[in-house]
């Protein structure tokens, strides 16, 4: 569980980068993991497996972001 922590706060910019660009791609009329969520949100009614798929290839970076924040926060308290 060491390496991964460590691997994931070596990295923290490449999740910052990930989160910003495939996170929010494409950016316009809005975040796409932003309606992504608003459909799991409203019960996902009629959400196919590619959508599905979708909002994970779009959330891992923010869920990568997120860990390594924490990791580096534990790390610093300790």
């Amino acid at each position: 569980m060491k390496a991964i922590s460590d691997f994931l706060v070596r990295h923290i910019r490449f999740w910052v980068l990930g989160s910003l660009s495939l996170g929010l791609a494409p950016f316009f009329p809005e975040p796409h993991i932003w309606g992504k969520i608003q459909w799991i949100a409203g019960g996902a009614v009629g959400m196919a497996p590619i959508d599905w798929f979708d909002t994970v290839l779009h959330g891992t970076p923010w869920l990568l972001l997120v860990l390594s924040l924490i990791f580096k926060l534990k790390n610093q308290s300790t």
